[in-house]
């Protein structure tokens, strides 16, 4: 498939922060580059990036985390996501947020305009499916997730 430069109705859909519970077993990678000059592979769910447009995404992550450090440093991420039948790869450059005052959950924010998307399917296969997880407390996790996005909107 060709890439495009947007996301498309099912990739806008997984990441519009709505029904979050429904998503809760979906797990994506963010890969960024380290200090060492490896890839980098962070584990984010629907309740950390948030979709503000089809050309444009918020993430929020853990302070002080390795992937923290290394989108501060580079600016530069891909997500991937397998949804749908189809492995996604979103390149993403990416400028930080400012610290939101009184954060419930205080997470570094970040918005990323998306470069391209590239979506990667095989005509010999079907994927059926990519990282799923199983959340220990849904509920607790689901309700930190609505929170999250609401202050990643900020």
């Amino acid at each position: 498939m060709p890439n495009q430069p947007n996301l498309n109705e099912e990739l806008f859909s997984l990441l519009d922060g709505r029904s979050l519970a429904d998503k809760a077993r979906l797990a994506m990678t963010l890969h960024t580059v380290g200090e060492d000059g490896y890839p980098h592979q962070a584990m984010v769910g629907a309740g950390e990036v948030l979709a503000e447009s089809r050309e444009r995404l918020r993430i929020a992550l853990w302070i002080g985390t390795g992937t923290t450090g290394n989108l501060l440093r580079t600016g530069k991420a891909l997500l991937a996501v397998v949804y749908g039948g189809v492995s996604y790869a979103i390149r993403l450059d990416c400028e930080p947020l400012p610290e939101l005052d009184g954060a419930r959950h205080p997470r570094a924010r970040f918005a990323a305009d998306i470069v391209d998307v590239r979506a990667d399917t095989a005509k010999y296969a079907e994927l059926t499916s990519g990282i799923t997880i199983v959340l220990h407390d849904a509920p607790a996790v689901v309700e930190r997730w609505i929170e999250t996005l609401e202050e990643l909107k900020q």
